[in-house]
């Protein structure tokens, strides 16, 4: 069973657009800011200076709105195993009432923080995130 990570979040009025939702690139980096915690939650303090980590892909549908004031609760788990640098990333933002707002599958793919180089997921790096 994946390691899930929960984080609650509040929608601001700076992150509402003119149609007075919450805006698409807002969701972009909550689902960044959501996997960043996961990553220093979890990961060896070693890992967080030895590797960084940067999405390739994202893949979202946006489900339902979110208004200024309101909160969702974001879950984010790795489900499979990576592909050489890169792994996918899941991730759904929840309503209090049960009802999906977003739903996202993000690759990112992990670099040598000193060379700035991909290299594949090091066993010891993904396993905590899979256990």
């Amino acid at each position: 069973m994946p390691t899930r990570f929960t984080q609650a979040i509040t929608a601001a009025t700076d992150d509402i657009d003119e149609l007075g939702h919450v805006n698409n690139a807002v969701w972009v980096r909550w689902i960044q800011d959501v996997a960043t915690a996961h990553w220093y939650a979890v990961a060896a303090p070693g890992h967080h200076d030895a590797y960084i980590w940067l999405i390739v892909r994202h893949e979202i549908d946006y489900l339902r709105a979110l208004k200024a004031g309101e909160t969702v609760t974001a879950a984010t788990w790795v489900a499979d195993a990576p592909r050489g640098a890169k792994f996918d990333r899941l991730m759904e933002f929840t309503g209090p009432d049960g009802r999906l707002h977003v739903r996202a599958r993000t690759t990112w793919a992990i670099l040598d923080r000193t060379t700035g180089r991909p290299l594949r997921v090091p066993t010891e790096v993904i396993a905590p995130f899979l256990a």
